[in-house]
């Protein structure tokens, strides 16, 4: 629910649709004679309803008051009729959008939900644009252990290229993060930085995601879409997980590298776009290459630079302060003040093989942080497999266990794989030796769900 401002002199259509709206939003009318400035200074409103065709003051002046005083808050004008000069001359001074009177509920309840749209998104760049630097600063990245430093500096000078890099690595190792460093500590800072993960998509709307489409080319491609290739011109594209990707899409993929050049799905179009091409596996590639499932040219292609980061259980000297960085950073996001941890819970991080990585650990601290109460991050609110549990004493033995069925069997089995692997079904499904489709099936079958999953099973 946001705080809506409202600017009119004319006020029988909110009569009308008080009702309808203040379910939705919580809306405020400004009186017309007092002083805008003191007003907005007061409260802050997340949208600003104004009427561009006040009779009894000169509606730009208030907008560029608006403006002036409260920048990061969009305007939705509202306007009698539907005059072309009054809808530009708005645009132009400042207001995100203008709609027409009369005023219906689903017409208003759609121009609050872009203007909050709008909002988020300027706050999202405004943020990447002030820290981004900070964020992706080599010099910032925790690298205590001679493995991670030597890694560090190699990649340095890897970002004063524009060559193709491959990052080997476990699963939650920070391949991604690191791509994101490079990127913005090499030349093409300035221009866009885009993630795909290969192993996320099915291999048509891969295609289509990479290379884009034109209207018409499949069934409910009903416009034509540029392609991230397209929309990263002169910037930085990350394909993780590329040994997911199929031998048809290896192919584009080649000739993209060697010519910078492709066309979209259902076109005939060559486009063209310098890109530079950074990719990261948890796979070995050179098994792949041996096994015929990764094409050798393209890999050859791939492997021009290459690093590889070691995991987590190889870097003891840096999990105490990723652990404390990583603390900092939840309990702000928290809004709670947490010192530190138990010395018995570092001692126990500290051995722990992490098998997750970086993504394990920050997963685990998420969760004791939630759950701790006190200053300190204690053992009971952290589980670690087969060593820290969480400390219970029930008063009276538990009921003996009845006799599991083949189907409790079966889901118990999947359940410790999706913990074992940090609830990422593709790598479950590998270490049960099924298919991701059927690990999915059985997942639906036994209602199994996981609050990280976008959708619940």
């Amino acid at each position: 629910m946001a705080k809506i401002l409202i600017i009119d002199d004319r006020l029988d259509w909110w009569t009308d649709l008080k009702a309808d709206l203040e379910p939705h939003h919580a809306f405020k009318v400004w009186s017309v004679g007092n002083d805008m400035t003191d007003c907005l200074k007061k409260e802050e409103y997340e949208i600003i309803l104004l009427n561009i065709q006040l009779k009894q003051r000169d509606s730009f002046s208030l907008l560029k008051q608006i403006t002036q005083v409260s920048p990061q808050t969009p305007v939705v004008g509202l306007s009698d009729l539907e005059e072309a000069g009054l809808i530009v001359r708005a645009i132009k001074r400042g207001a995100f959008d203008v709609i027409i009177k009369p005023l219906l509920k689903e017409k208003v309840l759609l121009a609050i939900e872009r203007g909050l749209e709008n909002r988020h998104m300027r706050n999202e760049i405004d943020y990447l644009k002030h820290e981004q630097d900070i964020i992706y600063d080599f010099n910032r990245i925790i690298a205590l252990s001679p493995s991670i430093k030597r890694m560090i500096s190699t990649l340095k000078k890897f970002a004063q290229t524009d060559s193709t890099i491959l990052i080997t690595g476990e699963t939650g190792t920070g391949k991604s993060f690191l791509s994101g460093a490079v990127h913005y500590n090499s030349r093409r800072r300035h221009k866009p930085f885009i993630k795909i993960n290969c192993a996320n998509l099915p291999e048509t709307l891969l295609e289509s995601e990479l290379f884009g489409h034109e209207k018409g080319a499949f069934t409910g491609a009903d416009k034509t879409r540029l392609g991230r290739l397209e929309q990263a011109k002169d910037g930085t594209v990350f394909l993780d997980e590329i040994g997911e990707m199929s031998a048809a899409l290896q192919a584009k993929l080649l000739r993209v590298l060697e010519e910078k050049s492709f066309e979209r799905v259902g076109g005939n179009r060559t486009i063209t776009s310098d890109v530079r091409i950074i990719t990261a596996t948890n796979r070995k590639p050179e098994d792949q290459v041996a096994d015929g499932s990764f094409r050798e040219d393209l890999y050859y292609r791939l492997n021009v630079l290459r690093v590889h980061i070691p995991p987590l259980r190889e870097r003891h000297e840096c999990i105490e302060p990723l652990s404390t960085f990583l603390l900092y950073k939840i309990c702000r996001n928290l809004k709670k003040k947490i010192d530190g941890f138990a010395p018995q819970v570092m001692a126990a991080f500290k051995t722990y093989s992490w098998p997750g990585n970086i993504r394990q650990l920050a997963n685990t601290i998420e969760r004791a942080a939630i759950l701790e109460e006190k200053s300190l991050i204690e053992p009971q609110h952290v589980v670690l497999p087969d060593l820290l549990k969480p400390m219970s004493v029930p008063d009276e033995p538990p009921p003996p266990k009845p006799a599991e069925s083949l189907a409790d069997k079966e889901k118990e089995t999947i359940l410790a794989a999706l913990k074992e692997c940090l609830w990422i079904q593709k790598d479950a499904a590998r270490k049960l030796g099924i298919t991701p489709r059927a690990l999915n099936y059985k997942v639906r079958k036994h209602h199994i769900t996981h609050a990280r999953w976008r959708k619940n099973k």
